[in-house]
C-alpha cells in the first residue's frame, strides 16, 4: 500500500500558491492565470468551466505588500468563491430543467452574486461579531477592560463558529461538499508534492492542508482578539470610555486589517509547515478540517483532478483551443 503524503516536506522556492473551493457537486480551482470550475452533472459527465483570473496584487503593484494583499485576496477570493457556488448551483438546477439558453441569464447570474455577497456577509458579521460583542456585554461586567473583553468576546466567537461547523457538518448535501473539499486538498497536495495532476497522485496524499480557508478563519478569530484588544485600548485612552455602538463600528473598520494580518500568518505557516513554527500555527486548523474534510470518492477525485487541470493550462486558450475569457467544456 502506497504510504501517504503528510504534505511535510517544504515547499519548492519557486512553488505556485494555488487556491481552490468545493462548490456543489464539484470544485473549483485557481491557478496562475485563470479559475478552472469543474461539476460533476446527473448523467455522469463533468463540466468544466474556466475564465481568466489576475489577481488585483498582481494588476498594481500597491496591493501586492504585506497585509494589503491579504486583504485584497481575501475579498476577491469571497466574490469569486461565491459567484462559482451559485454557477454551480445553476449547473444543478439545469440538470432539472435546461434554461441555460434563457434570456438575460447572465444578468441573472451578476445579480444573484450581489444578492448572495451582501446576504453572506451580513450573516457572517450577525452571528460571528455582533452576537459575541453583545453576549460579552451583557455578561461580563469588562467593557472597558480591551484585553479581557476581547479574550471573552473571542472564546464566544470561535464557540459559535464550532457549533455552526458541528451543526452543518450533519446535513447531507453539506457532507458531501466537505468530500469534495478533502478531494480539492488532495489534488492540490498531489501537484505540489509530486508535480501530478492525476487520481493516483492525489489518492495518497493528506485531506489536511495547511492552506485551508478553514485554518484561515480559525486564525481571524485568534488575531482580532489581539488587534480589537489594541483598538480598544486606544479609543479608551482618547475618549475616556467606548460605547457598545463604538465597538462594533471600530470593530468591522478593522476587519479588513484583520484578514490581511491573517493572511500573512497563513502564508508563513503554510511556506513553513515542515518546521516546528509553521507546525503549531497549523495545527489547530489542521484538528478543524477533520470537520470541513471527509474521505472523497474515487470519482470526486475525478472532478478535481479535472478541475485543476484545466486551472494550470496557462496557454491563453480555452478547453477547446479558441482564444476567450470563459470557456466551457463537458466530458465523460
Amino acid at each position: 500500500m502506497a504510504q501517504q503524503n503528510t504534505g511535510d516536506t517544504p515547499l519548492p522556492s519557486n512553488q505556485i500558491l494555488l487556491g481552490g473551493q468545493a462548490v456543489i457537486e464539484g470544485v473549483m480551482m485557481r491557478g496562475p492565470e485563470r479559475i478552472a470550475l469543474a461539476v460533476r452533472r446527473a448523467d455522469g459527465t463533468i463540466t468544466v468551466r474556466t475564465e481568466g483570473f489576475v489577481p488585483l496584487a498582481m494588476r498594481k503593484r500597491i496591493w501586492a505588500f504585506p497585509l494589503l494583499r491579504g486583504v485584497s485576496g481575501f475579498f476577491e477570493m469571497m466574490l469569486v468563491g461565491i459567484r462559482m457556488l451559485n454557477v454551480s448551483a445553476s449547473l444543478a438546477m439545469r440538470d432539472l430543467a435546461d434554461d441555460s439558453s434563457s434570456p438575460g441569464s447572465g444578468r441573472k447570474e451578476k445579480a444573484g452574486t450581489i444578492i448572495a455577497v451582501v446576504i453572506s456577509l451580513a450573516f457572517a458579521v450577525g452571528l460571528f461579531f455582533v452576537i459575541p460583542l453583545l453576549v460579552t456585554t451583557a455578561m461580563f461586567q469588562v467593557s472597558q477592560d480591551p484585553l479581557r473583553f476581547n479574550l471573552l468576546a473571542g472564546l464566544i466567537r470561535l464557540a459559535i463558529f464550532l457549533a455552526y461547523l458541528a451543526a452543518i457538518a450533519r446535513i447531507p448535501d453539506v457532507k458531501r461538499l466537505f468530500m469534495y473539499h478533502g478531494a480539492e486538498h488532495m489534488t492540490v497536495f498531489g501537484y505540489e508534492r509530486m508535480r501530478q495532476v492525476s487520481v493516483e497522485a492525489a489518492r495518497i496524499q493528506s485531506r489536511f492542508h495547511p492552506r485551508c480557508g478553514t485554518s484561515f478563519l480559525l486564525i481571524v478569530v485568534v488575531a482580532s482578539i489581539v488587534l480589537f484588544a489594541v483598538a480598544d485600548s486606544i479609543v479608551i485612552a482618547s475618549v475616556g470610555v467606548i460605547t457598545v455602538p463604538l465597538r462594533l463600528l471600530w470593530h468591522l473598520l478593522l476587519l479588513p486589517l484583520v484578514a490581511g494580518a491573517s493572511y500573512e500568518v497563513i502564508r508563513f505557516s503554510a511556506k513553513y509547515s515542515w518546521f516546528w513554527v509553521g507546525r503549531l500555527i497549523t495545527l489547530p486548523g489542521l484538528w478543524l478540517q477533520r470537520l470541513t474534510t471527509r474521505p472523497p470518492t474515487e470519482d470526486q477525485l475525478e472532478v478535481a483532478v479535472a478541475a485543476l487541470d484545466a486551472a494550470l493550462d496557462v496557454r491563453g486558450e480555452d478547453l477547446n483551443g479558441h482564444s476567450a475569457a470563459t470557456s466551457e467544456l463537458k466530458y465523460a
